[in-house]
C-alpha cells in the first residue's frame, strides 16, 4: 500500500482488506490522530496482518534493477520471512526485523529532516551545517523513537539513519528538493501546490511537532523545519538554532 500517509485511512475504509495481509510502504504521522500508518491500519482493517517496508530507496533506481537494501518489519516473524522470500530479488536485498515502530518512525522523522538539508543546500550555509543537521536530527530521531517503543538498533539501520542520510543529500529526494526552495526563498505554499508528487515531510512536520511535544521530547530541527513552512524567513530560523544554549552532547536535549 503506496497511499500517501494522510489518505490511507480512506483508502482502506474502501478497500476492505479483510484479512490480507498489508504491506505498508507510506512514510508518516496522521494528523489529527498523532497514529503512525501501522495504527491506523489496526483501526481500519483490524483482521488484517500489517508488516512496513521502508529504507534507502529511489523508486527509479530500484526499477532499473540498481542495488537496494530495505527493512521488512512485520510483529509476525514467519509472516515476515514469507513476505521477505517474494519480495526480494537479485538487486533488491531485505533485512527482516519485528520493531514495526522504529522503521515507520525512522522512515517519517527522515521526510522531515531532509526538508531541513535541503534548506541548507538552498541557502548555500555549507557541508558543514549539512552534516551536523543530519547527526543532531538522528539523535532527535532516536528520542521520539525511543519514546514511542522503537528499538535503538531499528533507527540505527537502514530504515533509520540508512533513509535518511540518502534523504538529506540529493535532490532526487522530494523533501530534499522542498527544503532547497525554502532556502532560496520561495514559498511553502507555492511550491507544495505546484507538485504533482507528495512531500510527506510537509505534512509529517507538524504533527511530529506535537507529538515530540506531547511526549515531552526536544525536536528543535523539526522545529525549525515547521517554522521555515509557515514562513519564518530562513535567516530567522537559522539565527535561533544557533542560539540554544551549549550543551553536551548526550544530554537529552537537542
Amino acid at each position: 500500500m503506496v497511499t500517501p500517509a494522510q489518505h490511507v485511512r480512506a483508502i482502506l475504509a474502501q478497500a476492505r482488506v479483510g484479512t490480507t495481509p498489508l504491506i505498508l510502504c507510506a512514510k508518516g504521522i496522521e494528523a489529527g490522530t498523532q497514529l503512525l500508518v501501522s495504527e491506523v491500519a489496526a483501526q481500519v482493517a483490524p483482521d488484517a496482518p500489517v508488516a512496513v517496508l521502508s529504507g534507502p530507496s529511489f523508486a527509479g533506481e530500484v526499477a532499473a534493477g540498481k542495488p537496494t537494501a530495505l527493512t521488512l518489519a512485520c510483529v509476525d516473524e514467519a509472516l515476515g520471512a514469507a513476505m521477505a522470500a517474494r519480495l526480494a530479488g537479485p538487486a533488491f536485498r531485505l533485512y527482516r526485523s519485528s520493531d514495526v515502530i522504529g522503521a515507520e518512525i525512522g522512515g517519517a522523522v527522515k521526510n522531515v529532516l531532509a526538508i531541513a538539508c535541503g534548506v541548507v543546500e538552498g541557502a548555500g550555509l555549507g557541508q558543514n551545517a549539512r552534516a551536523a543537521l543530519i547527526a543532531r536530527g538522528f539523535a532527535e530521531m532516536t528520542r521520539f523513537g525511543l519514546a514511542r517503543g522503537a528499538r535503538a538498533e531499528t533507527l540505527a539501520g537502514l530504515s533509520g539513519l540508512g533513509d535518511l542520510v540518502l534523504t538529506c543529500s540529493s535532490v532526487s529526494s522530494r523533501n530534499f528538493s522542498l527544503g532547497v526552495g525554502l532556502g532560496e526563498g520561495r514559498s511553502a505554499a507555492q511550491m507544495l501546490a505546484d507538485k504533482r508528487s507528495v512531500a510527506e515531510g510537509a505534512s509529517t512536520a507538524p504533527v511530529l511537532r506535537d507529538a515530540a511535544g506531547a511526549a515531552g521530547v526536544d525536536m528543535p530541527v523539526v522545529t525549525a523545519v515547521c517554522a521555515l513552512l509557515e514562513g519564518m524567513p530562513v535567516g530567522e530560523v537559522v539565527e535561533a538554532l544557533l542560539a540554544r544554549p551549549p550543551r553536551a552532547e548526550d544530554e537529552v536535549g537537542g
